[in-house]
């Protein structure tokens, strides 16, 4: 009976190490993922008043933030009120993350918005960033408990189909008579959602939100997707939604894009592991041949 060769042998007994450096190399990778859009700009806004470098009013706004970020990881909604030794080193601020999202992503995303607000409104006395799943806002002046129903966003689509339009007024209907301060509708396949900001009482939040979705129906109650953001509410409709958590998002002009981009790149790992593997399996196919061609 023929012996192995000792190239042969050599050989085999490398094999486990080719493998194991092959399903090492596999599981290095990371197939990408649907993210959520809970972080997405959606707007922001900065006082003209600036404050001092190193001033008490730096201090409090930067122990006012820190609260907002801390007080995320616990609760949807909070307000606070940093005062100093003068009237002019208060700081008023507040947050709000939307009504479907965990707990979790409300701390995220509040984190995310003091990032915004950082690099925005650097070294202004005032500052309000608005984030897809959530807002934040802080100010030398109290704004706490002050209805605002002044106009900040409004975005409408493409004209929809006449079948679309009626489904819109249905939802924007449902949001006008539900109740709460976040409040979400659905008719066929139009999903809406309206939230006024936590410092409004019910009377406020209603005459708020009655504004906000009279002026969404008024501007862009015939177009395929709808925002209008007021001072402290907003309401929005879209058709269909895509699933990311417990909370969803709109498949909006900015949403298609970024779910294509994933989606390509997805296809692009999976592919590029498909070819690795048909690499392997010829390399250890060639391998054979040859410890085959040696043993003669």
């Amino acid at each position: 009976m023929h012996k192995p060769s000792k190239a042969m042998a050599t050989s085999s007994s490398l094999l486990p190490f080719f493998f194991f450096f092959f399903i090492l190399s596999i599981s290095s990778l990371t197939i990408p993922t649907l993210s959520s859009s809970a972080d997405s700009f959606v707007f922001g806004g900065c006082t003209q008043q600036k404050y001092a470098p190193d001033s008490p009013y730096e201090s409090n706004l930067n122990t006012l933030l820190t609260s907002l970020v801390n007080s995320a990881a616990y609760s949807s909604y909070n307000n606070y009120t940093i005062t100093g030794s003068s009237p002019e080193d208060v700081v008023y601020g507040l947050y709000q993350c939307r009504g479907d999202l965990s707990i979790p992503d409300c701390a995220t995303c509040v984190s995310s918005a003091v990032s915004h607000v950082g690099s925005l409104c650097s070294a202004t006395c005032g500052g309000a960033v608005q984030l897809q799943g959530c807002y934040i806002k802080y100010d030398n002046e109290t704004f706490l408990g002050v209805e605002d129903k002044t106009l900040v966003l409004k975005k409408c689509g493409p004209s929809a189909a006449s079948e679309i339009m009626g489904r819109t007024d249905e939802v924007m209907a449902g949001l006008t008579s539900g109740g709460g301060s976040f409040r979400v509708g659905q008719s066929g396949e139009v999903q809406g959602s309206a939230q006024c900001v936590g410092d409004l009482n019910v009377g406020e939040c209603q005459d708020c939100l009655s504004e906000a979705i009279g002026q969404l129906k008024s501007i862009c109650g015939t177009a395929t997707y709808g925002d209008m953001y007021l001072g402290k509410c907003y309401a929005r409709y879209y058709i269909g939604q895509v699933e990311s958590g417990d909370h969803y998002y709109s498949q909006d002009h900015n949403g298609d894009h970024k779910n294509s981009s994933e989606g390509e790149k997805t296809f692009a790992v999976i592919i590029g592991l498909f070819a690795g593997v048909a690499l392997v399996i010829i390399f250890f196919a060639f391998l054979r041949k040859v410890f085959e061609g040696n043993g003669k």
